[in-house]
Order: C-alpha cells, then structure tokens, then sequence
C-alpha cells in the first residue's frame, strides 16, 4: 500500500489553486477550506468579510512517489504571484495571502529551502507566509472542484484559465493524462 502525503497552500483564491494542483501527476485528492485564522468553523462569507484571520487553502494528498513535496511547492509558487501582501490579482484581503502551512519539521525545511532558491527569480520580494498548520476547515461543498464544474462561468475563464494555461505549458510532462 502506497503512502501518502499531505500538503495546504493558499495563494489567493482557493478556486484557482485547486484547479491547477489537482491536475498535476500524483496529486491524489485536492479540497477546498479555510486554516490560519481565530473563527471556529468558519463559512465562506465569514472568510471572505476578512476578519477571521483564515486563509483560502487548498489541502492536497499526493504521492511522494510520484511528485515530491518540493516540487509540489515550486510548482505552486511559479503559478501565482508570490510577491503580493494579501492579494492576488483582482482578490485582495488577508484571506487571499500567499501561504504555506506546513505538517512537520521535514516540510518546514523543504518549504524554506525552496522559498531561497526561488526568491531571485522573481523581481520583487517572495513574501509568502511559512506556517503550522493548525485546524483545516473544509469549505462548502460547491466550492469543491470548482473550476471543473464551472470553467465557463466569466471568473473562470477570466482568471483561473490563464493559470491552468500557464501550468500546461510549464510542466506539461508532470500533468495528468486526462488534464
């Protein structure tokens, strides 16, 4: 039996992370919530009012046999901009951070040891938050897998389409078959 592993990002909209994570080889299971933040339970409406502290993540199971956790990470990173205080494009507000929750010390390591290497790559400063990972809210469930139940909705086409073309002509030899 395989063993798996977990990751959480946030790099603003969790609609537009979950739609290019999950279409990467090895990622085994992706879900939309909430973490970092002081509201018990939160909804997506408190979320997005910015003051419970939670940022939109996506969760991911994925097999380290297949994508490594630090490749997992770069890729992340290269597919938003992770030089933006609270924002993202049009999405703007603490619940829209770059961020990494990581689960143990060997992630923690990783992640700081990618957010070095790719730091000159970007013009301005990598400012992306490195954190535990404290309770993981899962978000409603219209929320999840929400790109490929609504990809011609005007948001998708307009912000998240562009993300998952960027994916796909950056890493196509790590994309699923069927992406």
């Amino acid at each position: 039996m395989k063993t798996m592993q977990s990751a959480t990002f946030g790099g603003g909209c969790f609609w537009c992370v979950e739609a290019v994570i999950q279409g990467l080889k090895g990622v085994v299971k992706v879900v939309s919530g909430y973490t970092g933040g002081i509201t018990i339970d939160p909804t997506y409406k408190d979320v997005r009012n910015g003051d419970t502290g939670h940022a939109e993540v996506i969760q991911v199971t994925f097999d380290p046999s297949i994508i490594a956790y630090d490749e997992l990470l770069a890729i992340f990173m290269v597919t938003h901009d992770p030089t933006t205080l609270n924002r993202q494009g049009g999405d703007y507000g603490m619940q829209y951070r770059s961020v990494i929750y990581y689960h143990d010390a060997g992630q923690k390591a990783a992640a700081e040891e990618v957010l070095a290497l790719i730091n000159p790559s970007f013009d301005n400063k990598v400012i992306t938050e490195l954190s535990p990972l404290g309770i993981f809210y899962t978000a409603e469930t219209h929320h999840q897998d929400y790109y490929r139940k609504n990809s011609n909705a005007g948001y998708c086409k307009a912000v998240i389409t562009p993300k998952v073309g960027k994916l796909r002509e950056m890493f196509a030899d790590r994309l699923k078959e069927n992406e």
